[in-house]
């Protein structure tokens, strides 16, 4: 998540993607030179209404869901771009202006179980609230783990047993571990390349080959963490520089390249194993402060707070190989 503090504030597989494609609109390829292809705004979010997307997980069926940062909302987008709001945070007893680095309550990074469940981030500044909270299919959103209220947790990402929360907090420069079951949460690692340098630091958190991977925004890095035999963190390896304002992102496969939205650039970056990147996507896309990115087959999805425009947005695109 970037916002230079807000202004200072801020049935089958094929049956499933055929759908997507009917409802929203082809995706159609083109050249095979150009990384990505037919990229467009396939929904538009209400801005008055706080839906301004933080982070994205996919669904089986073609269903995206969303946390929307300003909104204090969990959101589930269907194939043809309906949004439903899943559930509403409470507010912080303060309105959220002591949420470390932005001044208001942020909804963040969230990812979606095998069975259903949603695991969200909410950060308020206060320790009543700021944590790890859960969201069961009919059910109501509840916390399952406190976090620092002095932190800022933003990423997050699920361990390939779905018993383990690997989340990034971009104030205190941590990656926590957390288990799904709930309770304390383990400083997993404090590594100083997490650190922020005046603003945000770790921020976006995939796990992938071994390694927890976490993007750095002040810094504009990409990161790689190997976790150990024992589960403990290893050496931080920099795999990628230069990526200014670097929020989420998302593999391509099963390799290290990957795609990193770059928030306040407006673009979106195809980074290389060997680090190198290009520009993919831009504000002529329909780009507005790209926060998030996932994948679906080789269907893209870009989704856009809108920190400083007027359409937050989710953009589809093809990906070519």
């Amino acid at each position: 998540m970037f916002s230079k503090k807000l202004s200072k504030s801020v049935a089958s597989a094929a049956v499933v993607l055929a759908a997507v494609t009917a409802a929203l609109g082809p995706v159609p390829a083109s050249a095979a030179s150009a990384p990505l292809s037919g990229q467009r705004v396939a929904v538009h979010f209400d801005l008055a209404k706080g839906q301004t997307p933080e982070n994205v997980a996919l669904g089986p069926c073609g269903d995206v869901y969303a946390t929307f940062a300003k909104g204090r909302q969990i959101a589930e987008i269907s194939p043809r771009g309906a949004v439903r709001i899943l559930a509403t945070l409470p507010e912080p007893a303060d309105g959220g202006v002591h949420t470390p680095a932005l001044g208001f309550p942020l909804t963040a990074g969230i990812v979606r179980a095998h069975d259903g469940t949603l695991y969200f981030l909410y950060a308020t500044g206060t320790p009543d609230l700021t944590g790890v909270w859960r969201l069961r299919p009919g059910g109501q959103p509840r916390r399952i783990a406190a976090l620092p209220s002095g932190g800022l947790p933003n990423g997050m990402a699920l361990d390939q047993h779905g018993r383990m929360l690997y989340v990034a907090d971009s104030v205190l420069g941590t990656v926590w571990s957390v288990p799904t079951t709930g309770g304390a949460p383990v400083a997993w690692s404090t590594a100083p390349e997490l650190a922020p340098a005046g603003f945000l630091g770790a921020n976006g958190l995939k796990i992938h080959n071994g390694a927890v991977w976490v993007t750095n925004l002040d810094r504009g890095t990409v990161l790689r963490i190997p976790v150990r035999a024992d589960g403990r963190a290893g050496v931080v390896q920099t795999r990628a520089t230069g990526l200014a304002g670097i929020d989420d992102f998302a593999f391509t496969g099963k390799g290290d390249r990957l795609l990193a939205a770059l928030d306040v650039a407006n673009q979106v970056a195809l980074v290389q194993p060997d680090g190198s990147h290009s520009i993919v996507l831009t504000a002529e896309d329909g780009l507005q402060n790209p926060t998030s990115v996932a994948l679906r087959g080789d269907t893209v999805y870009v989704l856009s707070a809108a920190w400083y425009g007027q359409d937050p947005n989710l953009v589809l695109a093809h990906l070519n190989h």
